[in-house]
């Protein structure tokens, strides 16, 4: 893709994650956050694939999209009604919240611009095939992800036994 096309793409899937976050965390019926969440992990997938990290892209989509916005979704009808919005937050700290998110805002900025150079070429990175990755993730050596990834499906299975053990005591 061109450099032109390639920085519009980047701008509309930027807002888009922008926006449906912002919609995520406003909305107040529980069942359209799930909703604009979907579509914000999708556009970052598309942000993967804009970067030639297919393999990053296709487990964003099917983990993160697929799995855990089913497991939220199956919470969500489990525990509330999802046709009810949720009552007005009234809070007296909102304004300490705002002044929080501002400063936040600022030490990032300040962060990417005292950190990244974008005037220069980003060097050209590694990109490991299936091979490599599957590899990683299986080793038990130095290196390996073993460890961590059995730690996911336990507690993934942990969550799959307690949403079982609400729904039957219901």
């Amino acid at each position: 893709m061109d450099s032109v096309g390639s920085i519009i793409l980047y701008t509309i899937v930027s807002l888009t994650i922008v926006i449906f976050s912002v919609l995520a965390v406003t909305t107040r019926k529980i069942l359209r956050a799930a909703t604009y969440l979907l579509f914000t992990l999708f556009a970052t997938a598309v942000v993967y694939f804009m970067l030639d990290y297919q393999f990053l892209g296709a487990v964003q989509i099917a983990v993160y999209a697929g799995g855990i916005l089913v497991l939220f979704v199956f919470a969500i009808l489990l525990t509330s009604h999802p046709g009810h919005s949720s009552e007005p937050l009234t809070s007296k700290r909102r304004a300490l919240g705002l002044i929080a998110s501002v400063l936040m805002l600022g030490v990032t900025g300040y962060s990417l611009l005292a950190r990244c150079n974008f005037f220069n070429a980003a060097p050209e990175a590694a990109n490991p095939d299936m091979q490599q990755i599957g590899t990683a993730i299986l080793s038990t050596g130095d290196n390996g992800y073993l460890l961590p990834f059995e730690a996911i499906s336990v507690l993934l299975l942990a969550c799959i036994i307690g949403g079982i053990v609400v729904a039957r005591k219901r």
